[in-house]
């Protein structure tokens, strides 16, 4: 088992489930976790949008967890492995490490949900990398 992939995978899964959680709480969730006051004030008027695009992306992070655990030896190897692994750990470090430019360019927009989420999805995305890199030679490319 490795360890780096399975920490990844759960810090997927608990992210996939915290965009359930904020389905289910609603406006001042979508308020707390940052999506905007847009998608606040579309879920407040009964609109579907914010409920489906938050849908979708948990269904995206519990496959990005599936294939962490899949890559740790956790779960039958999944297809494309190493590709999605490599996909999956830029897309959360690039997410990650887009808090500097953004310091930057315009800091007005950087709070502390930007900042702790920032430093969350780099993790992740370093858990990611390091764990893909140490059973890259295990893995399967099919």
């Amino acid at each position: 088992m490795n360890k780096p992939l399975l920490i990844g995978g759960v810090l997927s899964i608990l992210a996939a489930l915290l965009h359930i959680a904020t389905i289910i709480g609603g406006p001042e969730w979508y308020r707390f976790l940052g999506a905007g006051e847009e998608m606040a004030t579309l879920a407040e008027n009964g609109s579907w949008i914010p409920a489906t695009v938050t849908f979708g992306i948990f269904v995206v992070l519990f496959i990005w967890g599936l294939y962490a655990f899949s890559g740790a030896g956790f779960l039958k190897r999944l297809p494309f492995i190493k590709l999605a692994l490599v996909f999956i750990s830029t897309i959360y470090s690039v997410r990650g490490l887009m808090l500097f430019p953004v310091l930057v360019i315009s800091p007005d927009l950087v709070n502390s949900l930007t900042i702790w989420s920032s430093v969350i999805c780099l993790i992740i995305g370093m858990t990611y990398a390091v764990g893909t890199r140490q059973v890259w030679s295990t893995i399967s490319t099919k």
